[in-house]
């Protein structure tokens, strides 16, 4: 006899934890938290040993080889870094290039679309301003920035009704800098493709934080880097480009890198690269890369379900003892669309920052709001120190 059926759905399987010893492990690898409440990795991600060792090694070959370097072991790194960026995206070989900064980044794809049929731009109000500022300066450019209804998030639907046959990019983040608020990047790579335009996402405040899967969520293009969430530093950033559409972008802005033979050194021969790397502008920042190498194998070696389900348990103790205190939190209604970057509403902003960093808690602030971002490294225990700090403080 069979056994009964039952109607209700599989139990969901509980989230990857990090146990007390695995997690102190990794806080060893963290030396500022040794001595510092660190909650402000949306601005900056601490340096871990596995990013110093990395750099070491970079300046030993420096005193021992110089230039020949190059040839024997750097430009390896650079392929490591690529292909290394290339996994935790999800994306194909070839479909990631390296660049000095996301503005550098955007240039490049910008500078490769034909702005006579399509001339819009649809971006938002809560978009870091790197983002519209690149369309802002061309004259031949419509830039349509929407509007938040609620100061958090945009309604995809606003998008929808924005986008259309004369829309070049549909161009916003994958989380608001300001907000926290997660947008649904598949939903927006669906709206953009249904007119004919691109989805370009800058992912800078997301990626390291919130998994990402760029072939499954149909966008474009995706912009990040390591100085934030990845914890490897400032002077680079990532941009990945779907490989059905590199072939047809030819960016008018260019180096020699981004020729597909640069050590042939022939100012009359050049031919783009024919994978991602057309839309690279000169030699990288070694220094980074190595860096970025290390703090990429440390979230490597957590997993982004561990770390994305670390960060959402330290945000909701953060947001719940916040307002235990009364104070107000600019966040999404919806859990399901926070992340771990947690804005407390505050008169003195710049005061409380700088109040708090003489406690040895490191936070930052933006217009109205002290800006608590906790990572992976975190505990419950500094979640609650910050917030009873804050309680203390004058407000």
């Amino acid at each position: 006899m069979a056994p009964p059926t039952s109607s209700r759905p599989p139990a969901e399987p509980d989230p990857p934890t990090l146990s007390p010893v695995r997690l102190q492990d990794l806080r060893g690898r963290f030396p500022i938290v040794q001595n510092r409440i660190y909650l402000n990795s949306c601005s900056l991600g601490p340096l871990s040993l596995d990013a110093e060792e990395r750099l070491d090694s970079f300046r030993r070959l420096w005193h021992e080889m110089g230039a020949s370097a190059w040839y024997e072991h750097w430009l390896a790194r650079l392929d490591e870094l690529r292909g290394a960026v290339e996994r935790f995206l999800g994306a194909g070989a070839g479909e990631v290039a390296l660049s000095p900064s996301t503005s550098v980044a955007l240039s490049s794809v910008a500078e490769a679309v034909d702005w006579s049929q399509r001339p819009r731009v649809v971006t938002t109000e809560l978009d870091f301003p790197t983002l519209p500022y690149q369309f802002a300066v061309k004259p031949q450019v419509e830039l349509v920035v929407l509007p938040s209804h609620d100061g958090v998030g945009i309604d995809p639907e606003q998008f929808a009704e924005a986008v259309d046959e004369r829309t070049a990019f549909l161009a916003t983040s994958h989380v608001f800098f300001t907000t926290g608020f997660r947008q649904d990047i598949q939903r927006l790579a669906g709206i953009a493709r249904e007119a004919g335009a691109l989805s370009l996402i800058d992912g800078y405040q997301g990626a390291g934080q919130v998994e990402v899967d760029v072939r499954a969520s149909g966008v474009d293009i995706y912009t990040t880097g390591p100085l934030k969430w990845l914890c490897g530093g400032p002077g680079l950033a990532y941009l990945y480009v779907r490989q059905e559409l590199i072939g047809k972008l030819e960016p008018r802005i260019t180096s020699w890198f981004a020729t597909r033979n640069p050590f042939d050194f022939d100012p009359t021969g050049f031919a783009f690269h024919d994978d991602a790397r057309r839309f690279e502008m000169g030699t990288p920042a070694l220094p980074t890369v190595h860096t970025a190498l290390g703090g990429q194998a440390i979230i490597d070696r957590v997993g982004m379900p561990t770390i994305e389900a670390r960060n959402r348990l330290l945000a909701r103790r953060l947001e719940d003892g916040l307002q235990a205190e009364g104070f107000s939190l600019r966040m999404a209604a919806d859990p399901a669309q926070r992340t771990a970057i947690v804005m407390v509403g505050h008169p003195h902003p710049a005061e409380t920052v700088e109040a708090l960093a003489e406690e040895r808690i490191i936070v930052d602030h933006r217009p109205g709001y002290v800006r608590i971002s906790p990572h992976f490294f975190n505990t419950e225990a500094e979640m609650d120190a910050v917030v009873d700090a804050l309680a203390r403080l004058p407000r």
